[in-house]
């Protein structure tokens, strides 16, 4: 049967939902299968129109399976590396930029989703410098594609190199753009690796809030009243304190956090399926160029500094 509308599309999406549940199903192999079905040429369906809202809800899900002295020892010692690697990304996205001529909206967007949070950041970011529908979709088409290799070749680099768990779940967050991909990348490498690497990523998410005021206050046509606030944020950090206040209800945290790390392999099938080959030609070899530098040299840097961290 060719699967070639929209209600054949939807069976076949509640089927490979339903096996996401599951175990067996690892981060990885959802976000292949989802980037298969794109090149195969399935139609979306309305399930994509959630794949937002899934993963905000199983990020604040994992929080109930968080210890919270591990995340106040995280914090803390991130702090500082979140500080100097966010300037570093965006000063060295901004000169990138300009050698390689990409256009300053651009220049911008893929820089703050680079050093921040991938999409989440270029959502946020896109109002404030008013940029144009096509700015946008070039600053995420490029780091969507970004963040489906680096699932695979970070995974690969961490066993090769041997990395432990807390130095890959360290990289993988300041290094992989979106957040559900270094969710994924962390559960693929190990539980440890999967704390450390959510806690790390969320805490450099809320520095969306600080560059979104810098750059309303430097850039001349921005927009200072459209900056978007990352609430989900808040709401993970609230289910991480409330599991650690009331202990007595640990089989239910459990229960809540599996369901996270499902829904985070869920939202990886849809985010893998969203990507085109289309989309990817549309971008531009100068927008590319301009992301995958600024990623290789965020990516080698964050590991060097890491890694000898510990």
């Amino acid at each position: 049967m060719k699967l070639s509308n929209i209600a054949d599309s939807r069976i076949l999406y509640l089927i490979l939902i339903f096996f996401c549940l599951f175990p067996f199903v690892s981060p990885a192999a959802a976000l292949g299968t989802g980037i298969v079905l794109s090149l195969l040429g399935l139609p979306r369906t309305g399930f994509h129109r959630h794949t937002s809202f899934i993963l905000q809800a199983s990020i604040v899900l994992l929080g109930f399976g968080m210890n919270l002295s591990d995340v106040i020892s995280a914090s803390r010692s991130g702090f500082v590396e979140t500080l100097i690697s966010v300037t570093a990304v965006m000063t060295a996205g901004i000169l990138l930029g300009k050698l390689f001529r990409v256009e300053k909206n651009i220049t911008l967007l893929v820089s703050a989703g680079t050093a921040i949070c991938g999409g989440s950041a270029i959502a946020a970011v896109a109002p404030i410098i008013k940029s144009e529908n096509y700015q946008n979709s070039f600053a995420l088409i490029v780091v969507f594609v970004l963040n489906a290799i680096a699932l695979f070749l970070f995974l690969f680099i961490g066993q090769t190199l041997g990395l432990s768990q807390e130095v890959f779940g360290n990289w993988a967050a300041i290094a992989i753009h979106d957040t559900s991909s270094v969710v994924g990348a962390g559960a693929a490498y190990g539980e440890k690796a999967l704390q450390v690497a959510t806690t790390v990523k969320l805490i450099r998410a809320l520095w969306i809030i600080p560059l979104s005021l810098i750059i309303a206050l430097f850039n001349k046509t921005a927009d200072k009243s459209r900056i978007k606030i990352p609430w989900f944020i808040f709401i993970f950090v609230a289910a991480i304190l409330f599991a650690n206040l009331f202990p007595g209800l640990e089989s239910g945290y459990t229960l809540l956090s599996f369901a996270g790390k499902r829904g985070m392999v869920i939202a990886l099938l849809l985010i893998g399926s969203n990507i085109t080959v289309s989309q990817i030609r549309q971008s531009g070899f100068k927008s590319f160029a301009l992301g995958i530098t600024l990623w290789v040299i965020t990516a080698v840097g964050s590991l060097f500094f890491v890694w000898r961290g510990f």
